[in-house]
């Protein structure tokens, strides 16, 4: 899969990579998590973990829900109806939520999450979901959260994915020496996709291939020599 003419980095991959840590901005199609905790995030700072430990209790019976950005820019949000949060950054959406919803709270604390910010990760334990939870995640981390390369897995040969999916930016990683992971530490963006090359072992998947063709064989000797010795 995703084969290229050349293994190498691609010059401008490498210099977009090396620009620092992306900050990412709510886009039309996000879906937006919102908790709110009145009192200045009182039950957050909780000595006891009485009230932390009742919120987590219903939040595994309740869903989170998530709002959509719409292709106006706009979220629809309980209480405080439709607003603006295209091209923000999700510590922006806070702020400007905490002030929506002070008019029904004290001391709002508000924490905007995405709800669908990801990193698609294909190899030999076959393909995984990576939620991006944490906007400095690298590639490494991801690999990890992937499950990590296995004996199966050619960590010299893995594949860097970014950018629309009929002319992608493609990065060759190699892993399996010191200088590669200098190179690897390289920051992960949303919709990227990563894809670890399996270790092709020929004899065990020959064997593999031709064991029905084998079966079928023995099935049709074992019948010819029945009917060979009942005759």
């Amino acid at each position: 899969m995703f084969k290229t003419e050349t293994e190498y980095v691609v010059d401008s991959v490498r210099q977009i990579l090396k620009e620092g840590t992306p900050t990412y901005l709510i886009q039309k199609n996000d879906f937006l998590e919102v908790s709110i905790y009145t009192n200045g995030g009182e039950r957050l700072v909780d000595p006891n973990n009485e009230m932390m430990i009742n919120q987590n209790n219903y939040q595994n019976r309740v869903e989170r829900p998530k709002y959509l950005v719409r292709q106006d820019g706009k979220v629809r949000l309980p209480m405080i109806g439709e607003i603006s949060l295209l091209g923000k950054t999700l510590r922006e959406a806070d702020s400007l939520l905490s002030l929506q919803y002070s008019k029904f709270y004290e001391e709002p604390f508000v924490i905007t999450k995405f709800g669908n910010k990801r990193v698609i990760v294909l190899g030999p334990q076959g393909g995984k979901v990576i939620p991006l939870e944490n906007q400095k995640l690298n590639l490494v981390e991801v690999i990890a959260l992937y499950g990590g390369i296995l004996e199966n897995g050619k960590a010299f040969n893995i594949r860097h994915i970014r950018g629309d999916l009929k002319n992608p930016d493609v990065t060759i990683v190699d892993l399996s020496t010191i200088e590669g992971m200098k190179k690897a530490n390289l920051q992960v963006e949303p919709n990227d996709i990563v894809y670890i090359e399996p270790v092709r072992r020929v004899l065990s998947e020959s064997a593999r291939e031709i064991a029905p063709i084998i079966s079928v064989l023995g099935t049709l000797i074992t019948l010819v020599v029945l009917i060979t010795t009942v005759k």
